[in-house]
């Protein structure tokens, strides 16, 4: 990320929130949202797959959120260059988790690309 202002940027920020709710309380959610949780049981396994030592419910929410997003289009999407997706995943974390939120998603994110596990 390089403009906070950028719209794409602002699209994944609006994208992380919805997740992120989603845990607490039922709301209408925009489509491409509803696209990521049509996908959450794959795009879970996979997360589980390069941070075993954290099981699911026990990351944080928000961390989750970010890598429920970046693992989507990383694995599914597939529109931006890896690096793309890591370095704003990165952003985000920096922006809305706690102070090992950047280092715990870079380091599942860079699992799932060095691990080869770029296929659902």
């Amino acid at each position: 990320m390089k403009n906070p202002l950028d719209p794409r940027h602002q699209k994944r920020q609006k994208l992380v929130e919805e997740l992120f709710k989603i845990d607490f309380h039922k709301q209408p959610i925009g489509k491409e949202t509803q696209e990521i949780l049509t996908n959450q049981k794959a795009i879970d396994e996979a997360i589980h797959k390069v941070a075993v030592e954290f099981p699911i419910d026990k990351i944080n929410k928000i961390d989750l959120a970010i890598l429920r997003l970046a693992v989507y289009e990383l694995l599914i999407e597939k529109k931006e260059p890896p690096k793309v997706v890591i370095d704003e995943a990165i952003e985000l974390a920096k922006e809305y988790g706690g102070d090992t939120s950047p280092a715990f998603v870079n380091g599942a994110l860079g699992n799932i690309i060095t691990n080869g596990s770029t296929n659902l």
